[in-house]
């Protein structure tokens, strides 16, 4: 008789769906709180820390960029992560809820900046092949554990080897930076600069004087030039229409307006593609010159100025659209005494004639210059109607560095104008070599036309130290190595990438 094999239990698919049916039916409530339970827990210990940097973890690439092929990434306790850290405590409180976003960005942006030129010493300290001693580094290490000015031991024994090793391998890259950074002060730095920088902010003047603005050209004058430029300023009422759509179908427009099939307006309104379609082409009263910005070819412009009223011109380009006018009225002389056109005229002067205003008031501050030096530069300002102002002590600061006063914090400063000016040679030219209670040469600054009265300046003995000191500490060494990294072509920036692919929100 033949034996009967058992067959062993399938422990498979069908099985495990079994096990899941009769669990939940034995107590569902039980079953159902374990599995929620289950998924809050998978939730905050694997998703989270891959989705948030402060949780602890990264699911995520955080790489913001690479120096020759060297990773420029954020890693919890990494040189990046202590910058951002400390960027953060310290904006902390300093900003609105609103500007929270554009704050992070900053924090962010600022951290990997600093990241980058940390990245770049070590690199190039390594390839130049400097490496600090380890007895150094040790000596560094142990300044992390003094207690009383003694080491304590006890304190670093307790630490984990993994904490151990990241110490010490902060202490070595601090000593690679500070040394190479101090190298770098004393190159960019030679001996001589310093004194030399000194010397400069030693003269120092002080300076009074007055200001012609452009914007006052008397309508005296604008009425003469007017009258000597009848063909720019003549006023011309037009209406227009502009055919985007090709230069055919303008012309078979302009030819049905013109065989009186079609009326201009009734064409304007549904044919025109422009802002004046609404009301028949009407453009309003134009000035000759005005024209220019619409039709640039100075021939076509002037056949379409010399059409009488209720002539219609010429197809004519302007850009990718054609146009085509009707005269409404014939040209008239400007009217100066309307305050608008006057307006115009000035205009065109400042943007096209603005050395014939220039020329006028220095002629002005001439007249000033002989009245300051026979009855004082105070009458001579209030006889021609000016306003003094003040401003120094300033050194010659040509492009307006910080180590020395600089033109928009000068006790005293009213003229705005002279701020934009921090790298005009005429200023330094004039301000710096006018004898000192002598007025100036007029002198062209934007819009206005000044003169200047200098003074020496009477200095404390301590400016020549503070003006050391400035130096010693001013921040245009940092700003050059931070430049040498950050534009090497060894570095490659992705910082945007990661960041609005992770962080931005």
């Amino acid at each position: 008789m033949a034996m009967k094999v058992k067959k062993p239990p399938v422990r498979g698919e069908d099985s495990a769906q079994s096990e899941f049916v009769r669990r939940f039916k034995a107590n569902p409530a039980i079953f159902i709180g374990t599995v929620l339970v289950l998924i809050i827990v998978i939730v905050a210990f694997v998703f989270v820390p891959a989705i948030v940097p402060s949780a602890g973890g990264f699911g995520a690439d955080y790489t913001f960029g690479y120096y020759d092929k060297t990773p420029i990434s954020y890693r919890p306790g990494n040189y990046f992560a202590q910058m951002h850290e400390q960027l953060s405590r310290q904006s902390q409180g300093t900003y609105s809820q609103e500007d929270s976003a554009y704050m992070d960005f900053q924090i962010w942006w600022n951290s990997f900046r600093s990241a980058v030129v940390h990245t770049g010493i070590l690199y190039e300290v390594a390839k130049a092949g400097y490496e600090p001693s380890k007895a150094l580094v040790d000596r560094e290490v142990a300044q992390a554990f003094q207690v009383n000015g003694r080491f304590d031991a006890a304190g670093y024994r307790q630490l984990s080897n993994s904490s151990k090793i990241s110490l010490w391998r902060e202490a070595q890259e601090r000593i690679i930076s500070d040394t190479y950074l101090r190298d770098q002060y004393e190159i960019l730095k030679p001996a001589g600069e310093e004194d030399f920088v000194v010397d400069m902010g030693a003269a120092q003047r002080l300076f009074e004087g007055a200001a012609y603005n452009l914007q006052d050209y008397p309508e005296a004058e604008l009425n003469v030039y007017a009258a000597q430029n009848f063909a720019l300023f003549k006023t011309v009422h037009f209406s227009r229409i502009t055919i985007n759509s090709g230069e055919r179908e303008a012309r078979q427009i302009l030819a049905s307006v013109k065989d009186g099939t079609m009326s201009f307006d009734e064409a304007a309104r549904n044919q025109s593609q422009d802002s004046y379609a609404e009301r028949g082409g009407d453009m309003g009263v134009q000035m000759a010159y005005e024209m220019a910005s619409l039709i640039s070819d100075e021939a076509e412009r002037e056949k379409i100025l010399a059409l009488g009223k209720g002539e219609i011109s010429d197809l004519v380009a302007a850009g990718e659209s054609w146009i085509f006018f009707r005269v409404e009225d014939d040209p008239v002389a400007a009217d100066t005494a309307d305050a608008s056109q006057l307006e115009k005229i000035r205009s065109y002067l400042l943007r096209f004639e603005r050395g014939r205003m220039v020329d006028y008031f220095a002629a002005q501050a001439e007249e000033l210059r002989d009245a300051a030096g026979t009855g004082g530069f105070d009458n001579a300002i209030e006889g021609a109607g000016l306003k003094k102002f003040s401003f120094g002590p300033l050194a010659v600061n040509y492009g307006n560095l910080s180590i020395f006063p600089r033109l928009e914090n000068i006790e005293g400063f009213t003229n705005t104008a002279l701020s934009s000016f921090a790298v005009t040679d005429n200023f330094w030219r004039i301000a710096f070599t006018t004898p000192p209670g002598i007025v100036s040469e007029p002198l062209e600054l934007g819009d206005q036309v000044l003169v200047l009265l200098p003074q020496e300046a009477e200095l404390s003995e301590d400016n020549a130290e503070n003006t050391r000191f400035i130096f010693q500490y001013s921040q245009d060494t940092d700003s050059n190595i931070q430049s040498f990294f950050i534009q090497s072509p060894k570095f490659k920036d992705q910082f945007w990438d990661t960041y609005s692919r992770f962080l931005a929100y």
